[in-house]
């Protein structure tokens, strides 16, 4: 049993079909708001997971609590302590290490196959490997030096990275249910526009492929939690 803190930016970007298994586990959750919440449960939390929204890690200007979100996880960073990243998160997390977060040079959105590196086969990502997942970005993080490339796509060289096995930066949207994509097509509706992506091939996707997704997405929370060292 342990305590879990997460870092939503929108609503409708939750812990999804990761929050059984972490419940499951006897772990308490709670949800902090970025940019709204203070941040100090995150340096208290046993497992730290950091997830999506639609600005950009390096809009500091636009959006000065980035920069506090930013050192309360390279905080955790520096001690290996459990700390997974989803989308923005693993970009704040890669930001917070040194490593440039850059514009990808067009959205990527939609169910997509990753293909795992070796080192990818042998994390906790394995159950992934050839198989579609969601993607939902426009920017994508370079390496942090001395972490390992777990996953890569056409689209994006950078899917997922490691340091160790504590820290997990995750490009890709495992965290999503599928059964709940109506609540990102409303919210992402503009940017669905800008980017030409049609809502209803993106439901029909998620309602073909959900129910594999789900399982999968769970299953590789299961192994990270196994795979944490004190």
């Amino acid at each position: 049993m342990g305590t879990v803190v997460a870092v939503r930016h929108v609503a409708f970007e939750d812990l999804g079909v990761l929050e059984p298994v972490l419940r499951a586990r006897g772990h308490s959750v709670t949800m902090l708001q970025g940019g709204v919440d203070e941040l100090s449960a995150l340096d208290d939390a046993d497992i730290a997971v950091v997830l999506g929204g639609p600005v950009g890690a390096g809009e500091t200007d636009a959006y000065p609590w980035l920069v506090d979100e930013r050192r309360a996880i390279l905080q955790r960073l520096v001690g290996r302590r459990p700390t997974l990243g989803i989308c923005l998160g693993a970009q704040l997390m890669a930001s917070a290490l040194g490593a440039p977060v850059v514009a990808s040079g067009g959205q990527e959105i939609g169910f997509a196959p990753i293909d795992l590196t070796d080192a990818g086969r042998a994390s906790a990502l394995a159950p992934l490997d050839g198989e579609p997942v969601l993607h939902w970005h426009g920017d994508r993080f370079e390496m942090p030096a001395g972490a390992q490339r777990l996953a890569t796509s056409p689209a994006c060289a950078q899917q997922a990275f490691s340091l160790g096995p504590n820290v997990l930066g995750l490009q890709f949207h495992v965290e999503a249910d599928p059964g709940g994509i109506e609540r990102w097509l409303i919210g992402h509706a503009r940017e669905l526009v800008d980017a030409g992506t049609d809502p209803r091939a993106l439901r029909s996707d998620a309602a073909r492929l959900g129910p594999r997704l789900a399982g999968l997405g769970g299953l590789v929370m299961e192994r990270w939690l196994d795979g944490l060292e004190d």
